[in-house]
């Protein structure tokens, strides 16, 4: 199902290992890969601009700007190596241009951490664009005065190489391995979808300098690192249509689509946060939005084979796929207990400190923190005697109203 099949690759353990298995097996299997791919030479010199242009025209509607920078760099980095490096390292001005590439490249997509996550057809795109253009004519000056001069004292010392590893420097190769680990740390840390397209453009970049002597390298490797910028923007625009932003758990469009592909058994439960509205009068939104995170992190550890949806407002769904009722009703019960009993501590969003230091002094003074009890009332029923889910949905709907009339915080089927 589209909900559970894409939901692997939003893990920040997939998302940060299989761009890193991809780029170990290519380097492992470098020398067949390459021979399998030299047939087609004509298509690889074509194909990194073709699907890095697919990703920046992609990006746009599903307002993935950082996405769409990253495939910028790779896609002029890779126009640069196939305009300007196509002769031997050892011509001077080659050799400067390939240190600049590989040294602003890695650089450069580490910054992008750091800006804001914006459309890249907008004022702030039109103003990188901008910034990259003065980088490229710095780069071009920089060249310009260097490459008549003798500098082999600089290749010598700062810029030493192993050429019978790497023609790459030691010093960037040390670049490379620590702003690597700062952006894999990003995935592990925050798992956004543009973690992912960044740490995989430094990854394949990283491998094109490495093996820069190996025919169709940077072809075959700006083709991998595309394809999968492809697939983490269709995972990205997955995610914004079915995941619900909020608690991030699956929302009610990843509901509707499971319920096409349900069998003859199945059970669905239909949950609701008890006096929410006066909830949010008393304690305001931000909490409120609070609670509904937190319901959703208790939902998440229901037993049973459950899968959990937010149906909307502070209403969410459970379905037990191959269960009856009287097969799930201690499982819900548990999961109301679980609430019932947890004792929330009312953040005071108004009176928040503008730093760490002033929070930890703020908490020393306060001798005791506010803290609130949230329950729920779930109601539940089985596809028994109806398979029909739209019917199902309404008898729990109607468990749920009962659940309520009789005073809330309870199971009814």
């Amino acid at each position: 199902m589209p909900s559970i099949s894409f939901a692997i690759f939003r893990s920040a353990g997939v998302r940060f290992g299989l761009p890193l298995i991809l780029a170990v097996l290519m380097i492992f299997s470098l020398e067949s890969v390459l021979v399998s791919f030299s047939p087609y030479r004509g298509l690889l010199l074509v194909l990194p601009y073709v699907l890095l242009s697919l990703v920046i025209l992609l990006s746009q509607p599903f307002n993935q700007g950082k996405t769409a920078l990253t495939a910028l760099l790779m896609m002029v980095a890779f126009y640069i190596i196939q305009n300007y490096l196509q002769s031997p390292l050892s011509d001077n001005q080659t050799r400067i241009i390939y240190v600049l590439l590989a040294t602003l490249l890695p650089l450069n997509l580490l910054q992008l951490h750091l800006l804001p996550e914006r459309r890249l057809f907008s004022r702030f795109g039109t103003g990188y664009l901008i910034f990259l253009v003065c980088q490229l004519a710095w780069g071009a000056l920089v060249v310009n005065h260097f490459a008549g001069q003798d500098l082999s004292g600089l290749w010598d010392s700062y810029l030493y190489a192993l050429p019978d590893i790497s023609p790459l420097p030691v010093l960037l190769i040390l670049l490379y391995l620590s702003v690597g680990l700062a952006c894999g740390s990003a995935i592990l840390k925050r798992n956004h979808g543009y973690d992912q397209a960044i740490f995989t453009s430094l990854l394949f970049a990283g491998i094109t300098f490495s093996a820069f002597d190996q025919d169709f390298i940077s072809s075959t490797a700006f083709s991998v690192a595309a394809v999968l910028l492809l697939l983490n923007l269709i995972t990205c625009s997955h995610e914004l249509a079915y995941v619900d932003q909020l608690t991030g758990i699956p929302g009610r469009r990843a509901l509707e689509t499971e319920l096409k592909h349900l069998g003859r058994t199945y059970t669905l439960a239909m949950l609701d946060v008890d006096h929410f509205k006066k909830f949010n009068d008393t304690h305001g939104h931000k909490t409120g939005d609070d609670v509904l995170r937190l319901v959703a992190q208790f939902m998440q550890r229901v037993r049973g084979g459950a899968e959990v949806f937010r149906y909307g407002g502070e209403e969410f769904t459970v379905l037990f796929k191959g269960k009856e009722s009287n097969e799930c009703i201690d499982h819900l019960d548990q999961l109301r207990q679980d609430i019932a009993n947890y004792e929330m501590v009312i953040r005071q969003y108004d009176d928040r400190p503008s730093n760490n230091q002033k929070g930890v002094k703020m908490r020393k003074k306060q001798s005791k923190q506010e803290t609130v009890t949230v329950t729920v009332s779930i109601g539940l029923a089985d596809s028994f005697p109806d398979h029909n889910p739209a019917a199902v949905l309404k008898a729990a709907d109607e468990a749920l109203y009962k659940a309520k009339k009789s005073g809330r915080n309870k199971v009814s089927q």
